[in-house]
């Protein structure tokens, strides 16, 4: 079966990937940027890519006519507090006029749980958007769930942040609304069981795992397995402004998914009873099984997709190409070499940068930055690295994002998403010697972007040649 797969390069846009892949289907992946697709080149090999952005849809654009099937995974919460409910809609409406030029026969769209009489803004924009969704020329199977459960994804790492780095919680009484956790495992069960079944078409179904819980459950369920203690004290009291930038603060979700998080919460997101689970044959998960298989796979280093490599978890929206050419005009500089005896030793530490790894040298002082950062409205480093080894172009990497990652030419260039008065590249090379290169570049918005890059000159000599150093030497 020939099936389009739009947001391809979201969280369940990867994995649903690599699922369909295993089933044997011919995929086509609409992106907005190919480059960004964070994925091995192996499975780029495998797919046919084109680029598509049904915000800004162009006269001649359209999709391959020849399709058996679509998902329709396009979400726009995290990209704005303001408008995101008539981005939604404008891409829908897109999607549809495309999709309706081609032979698809059925369409399938993950959306949210909307059983209640009072929803959020984000929930009522699902809801628009799979009203959109059924005016089509094709049958339409919706799924929805509440919150998931997985390696990466933004609950699951929100929840984590939040029960490893404060003991003891003063919290918003939202904490207090039931919602129903599902696995990501069980999630890919339905998205791939519903696939080309007639009995699902023109069909909604709601999908939950086997446990319903308050938030403050699955916190206090998360510290129970993680073996730490926890202690949540509740106050009848908390704006919602108050209560985003709590979670924002403490967590490595950006503000603006942090007060659509919020308006939210306040709602319960309960699944209706339905036979979809025994029909399709899924075993379902309770939390605590979820829990056991996300740790499994980040203990193995397996974690195939995060939330936080979309580029809704950076300040930049929209393609990074422009900036994938280091200028060199009204740029300021620091280039710095050093010949290493071990180039293959020395690509895996520049591959291996970030994270849990740090920077091999002063990453208190990386620290400090990352803090201050996140002071004043920038990511920080909370969203650290999906993977401890393995770098993909369009992957955030601490408060970067990686533009290029060829371990062939053995190159890895980095663009700041930190706020800086300017614009900041970090780039790492082996040339053909064995001569490790490592350039930071700095192209500064007038005399305070100056300013800055001067002021930090003293911090630059010698953190950036500790960390050649190590890259080089392993010392």
């Amino acid at each position: 079966m020939k099936v389009l797969l739009t947001g391809a390069n979201g969280y369940i846009g990867v994995r649903l990937l690599y699922e369909l892949l295993k089933e044997d289907h011919k995929v086509v992946c609409a992106v907005r940027n190919a480059a960004r697709l964070s994925v091995p080149q192996e499975i780029k090999d495998q797919v046919d890519i084109i680029e598509l952005d049904f915000l800004k849809l162009q006269p001649d654009q359209e999709l391959p006519k020849d399709i058996d099937a679509a998902y329709y995974l396009i979400h726009s919460m995290t990209s704005s507090t303001d408008n995101f409910d008539q981005m939604e809609a404008d891409s829908a409406h897109s999607f549809v006029e495309l999709i309706n030029k081609t032979n698809c026969k059925q369409v399938i769209y993950l959306s949210g749980i909307v059983n209640e009489d009072q929803l959020s803004k984000h929930l009522l924009s699902r809801k628009r958007v799979e009203d959109i969704l059924y005016t089509g020329n094709y049958n339409l199977t919706v799924l929805r769930a509440g919150i998931i459960v997985g390696s990466g994804s933004s609950s699951f790492e929100i929840v984590r942040d939040l029960c490893e780095k404060l003991p003891v919680m003063i919290t918003p009484k939202w904490v207090n609304t039931k919602t129903h956790p599902i696995a990501i495992r069980n999630v890919m069960s339905f998205l791939i069981g519903v696939l080309g079944r007639e009995d699902c078409y023109d069909q909604s179904f709601d999908i939950g795992g086997k446990s319903v819980l308050t938030y403050k459950e699955m916190m206090t369920g998360y510290a129970k397995n993680r073996g730490l203690k926890l202690y949540i004290f509740t106050v009848p009291v908390m704006t919602p402004k108050l209560s985003s930038y709590w979670l924002y603060f403490v967590t490595s979700t950006s503000y603006k998914l942090a007060q659509n998080l919020v308006d939210s919460m306040a709602i319960e997101v309960i699944a209706s009873e339905n036979d979809l689970a025994q029909r399709l044959d899924i075993e379902l998960y309770d939390y605590q099984q979820a829990l056991d298989m996300a740790f499994a796979k980040i203990e193995q280093n397996q974690v195939v997709s995060s939330w936080k490599d979309s580029m809704v978890s950076g300040r930049f929206r929209r393609s990074l190409n422009k900036y994938k050419k280091v200028p060199s005009y009204g740029c300021l500089k620091d280039a710095q070499k050093l010949e290493t005896d071990d180039a293959n030793a020395a690509l895996e530490r520049i591959w291996s940068i970030g994270g849990k790894n740090g920077y091999y040298y002063a990453t208190f002082l990386w620290k400090i930055r990352g803090a201050l950062d996140k002071l004043f409205g920038g990511v920080g480093l909370r969203r650290g690295r999906t993977n401890s080894d393995k770098i993909y172009a369009g992957d955030a990497l601490d408060f970067w994002r990686v533009l290029v990652a060829d371990k062939e030419e053995k190159r890895l260039l980095l663009f700041a998403e930190m706020r800086v008065p300017g614009e900041a590249w970090l780039e790492f090379e082996i040339d053909e010697n064995d001569v490790v290169h490592q350039t930071a570049t700095f192209r500064p918005r007038g005399i305070w972007g100056r300013l800055y890059w001067f002021s930090m000159l003293p911090f630059h000599y010698f953190i950036f040649a500790g960390m050649l150093r190590h890259i080089a030497t392993g010392r």
